[in-house]
């Protein structure tokens, strides 16, 4: 049985709740990611990603300096660095979500792990989560 922490990618960068989306943006283009998590030093608050800074931000008119905590998502679903990939993989298709964000007891930032870091794993059954996640709501 196979752990989170396991697979999880350690090295996260992060955004402030009062950094601007357009520091967001930046830091997402630089790391070619889309989506970060919004911290208050390593404690997590939400997440925000490039969909959020094109239509709650871009689509509403906002400029480039709004707060990222003006359009993140704050409920956020997370894992424990000792969760079960199994398991993990069944909340992520059930949520339709690709990146959960690890923490530790404290509810700090520790890791994140991607559907694609679980596919370079043999057999932890991505294709089902896969699935599951591409479905139209």
């Amino acid at each position: 049985m196979k752990k989170v922490s396991e697979v999880m990618t350690s090295d996260v960068k992060v955004v402030r709740p009062d950094e601007s989306v357009q520091k967001a943006a930046s830091i997402m283009s630089e790391q070619d990611i889309g989506s970060l998590p919004v911290c208050d030093g390593m404690r997590l608050k939400g997440m925000i990603t490039d969909r959020d800074i094109a239509v709650r931000a871009v689509a509403d008119g906002r400029g480039v300096e709004t707060p990222v905590s003006e359009v993140m998502t704050e409920d956020v679903i997370w894992c424990s660095e000792d969760a079960d990939i199994q398991d993990l993989l069944k909340r992520m298709g059930t949520d339709q979500i690709r990146r959960i964000p690890v923490l530790d007891e404290n509810r700090n930032l520790v890791g994140i792990v991607a559907l694609g870091d679980l596919a370079i794993e043999q057999d932890v059954g991505v294709d089902e989560a896969l699935r599951d996640i591409s479905k139209p709501n």
